[in-house]
């Protein structure tokens, strides 16, 4: 689903009472974070991440590589904070990606 500026700002103010649930630190960018992340997404469709102090990956290179290996999308960055995106597999967990297929 590629999302609209509605869709976006949508997102964003629901993602905004959100605490950072992933943290990107030293080990950088794996597989297996990637993995967690997708699963994760895969439950509650809209997450947000943090790339802490000690990391040497760039919010630039985080959203590069998220993007290009998932089909999560990036709805917004924020310092060092993204707020991610993606449609839920499970019918039972598709209650934000319902709402947002309304705007």
């Amino acid at each position: 689903m590629e999302l609209r500026g509605k869709q976006k700002r949508y997102l964003r103010a629901r993602a905004h009472s959100y605490r950072p649930v992933f943290s990107i630190g030293k080990n950088g960018l794996t597989e297996a974070w990637l993995n967690q992340l997708d699963g994760a997404l895969d439950n509650h469709e809209l997450l947000k991440i943090n790339i802490q102090q000690s990391s040497d990956v760039t919010t630039s290179e985080l959203k590069n590589f998220i993007e290009s290996n998932t089909n999560i999308q990036v709805v917004q960055v924020i310092g060092r904070v993204l707020v991610l995106f993606k449609v839920s597999e499970t019918k039972e967990n598709r209650e934000i990606s319902n709402e947002v297929k309304k705007i």
